[in-house]
């Protein structure tokens, strides 16, 4: 459960130059706590 009830949790991966475009908008649109980490092996 999130902090509160209208709040939502998301994660995806994306490519590294999609991030420069997709994270000012959604911070634009009200997204916070946004986390950001490098994916260094997938299996």
């Amino acid at each position: 459960q999130l902090y509160k009830q209208d709040w939502f949790s998301v994660e995806t991966v994306i490519s590294e130059h999609q991030v420069r475009d997709l994270v000012p908008g959604l911070k634009k649109l009200g997204a916070e706590g946004i986390v950001e980490y490098a994916l260094n092996k997938v299996i």
